[in-house]
């Protein structure tokens, strides 16, 4: 794994798609006022996350530059499944952190698939990204952005027409850069 790689995927990703397309209202704010950090780990389980997701906690709530964290893991939970299990750990290790409140776990996997929906489907790509990641965003970060925004509760339905009305090789291509 090449990191300077991954971090410019990830990079471009953001970019393009997620604030290409808009996906995110809020992201362009983040990335503008430089408070994006992407953070890449070589861990190649799910056990080995934990520590580093432990540690990127601690940093978020210790240093007001950092407004989000990309914790882009490659080799780790690449299966979907085992992926999803995971997002109940790191939600325990809100708790045991005793940041729940304060900072919420966003995810992005490149095989994403909401409940109730086919793998294929296209409202899928709203939070397919190259790699696994966890997304560590302040909670009082999304209010105020929720508090500037004109339509918050039409975002997932945008987005979804959005994803909709591209199709799925102009998505395969905006994704993979």
């Amino acid at each position: 794994m090449d990191t300077d790689i991954v971090i410019a995927e990830t990079r471009h990703w953001v970019n393009t798609f997620v604030i290409g397309l808009n996906l995110c209202p809020f992201a362009r704010r983040e990335v503008d006022r430089d408070r994006l950090r992407i953070m890449v780990t070589d861990v190649d389980s799910a056990l080995s996350l934990v520590p580093v997701l432990e540690s990127e906690l601690e940093s978020i709530r210790d240093d007001e530059a950092i407004g989000t964290t990309l914790i882009v893991h490659p080799n780790a939970l690449t299966d979907f499944g085992a992926y999803l299990d995971f997002l109940a750990v790191a939600d325990q290790v809100l708790v045991e952190t005793e940041l729940e409140g304060d900072i919420q776990i966003a995810s992005f996997h490149p095989n994403y698939q909401f409940a109730g929906t086919e793998p294929g489907d296209l409202s899928n790509f709203t939070n397919r990204s190259p790699y696994p990641m966890l997304h560590l965003i302040r909670e009082a970060d999304v209010e105020q952005a929720a508090l500037r925004h004109p339509d918050v509760q039409g975002i997932p339905a945008r987005n979804i027409a959005l994803m909709n009305e591209l199709g799925l090789e102009k998505l395969e291509a905006l994704r993979k850069g």
